[in-house]
């Protein structure tokens, strides 16, 4: 079998089972997981199924455009974008740190991860497990107050030293956010 019919045999079941684990699927498609991770990847990188802890899974298409952000509506195609991932498997994408947190403020009880990039060197991490600076001297053009994620305590270290702000926790920078943006005269969710 091929990888592109195996990759539309992969889209079949899931949409009849919505999860399914890699070392099932390797069972039968009569192939190595390795296998199977080369041929889930393109439709991971086309939004088609997600990689969960779980295995990979269906992905349901949310009633909002995928470039737009959930919360504050903008494009969320960005470099600074996070992604919330719900029970139901729903992606949910904002434009920036500041909206990603607010919005998994609201709906906590019904995510089941927030991804988002490091701001240095690009590469996607668990946003429950990152640090946040707000309040820095350095703009994004985005929503205010801006939160600039690092997976490094010393990499925000070093760039506080250089571009002041407060280092927060995830569940810090959301209280942090909520009460900042009680006051519409100096915060606010736009650029």
């Amino acid at each position: 079998m091929l990888p592109a019919e195996r990759q539309q045999q992969i889209l079949i079941w899931l949409e009849k089972e919505q999860t399914i684990t890699v070392s099932e699927l390797s069972k039968r498609l009569d192939v190595s997981e390795m296998t199977i991770y080369r041929d889930i990847k393109p439709l991971i990188d086309q939004n088609k199924i997600l990689k969960t802890s779980r295995g990979i899974s269906f992905i349901r298409k949310s009633a909002l455009p995928s470039q737009n952000c959930t919360y504050c509506y903008k494009e969320a195609n960005t470099r600074h974008s996070m992604q919330i991932i719900t029970v139901d498997q729903t992606i949910e994408h904002t434009c920036c740190p500041h909206c990603g947190l607010l919005r998994y403020g609201d709906i906590a009880n019904r995510v089941s991860q927030i991804i988002c990039k490091d701001f240095l060197n690009g590469t996607t991490i668990s946003a429950q497990i990152a640090y946040y600076l707000i309040g820095a001297d350095f703009h994004m053009n985005c929503c205010q107050p801006q939160a600039i994620v690092f997976e490094s305590y010393k990499q925000i270290e070093q760039f506080q030293k250089g571009f002041g702000g407060t280092i927060f926790t995830f569940e810090e920078a959301i209280s942090e956010l909520k009460q900042r943006m009680k006051n519409p005269h100096t915060d606010h969710c736009s650029s």
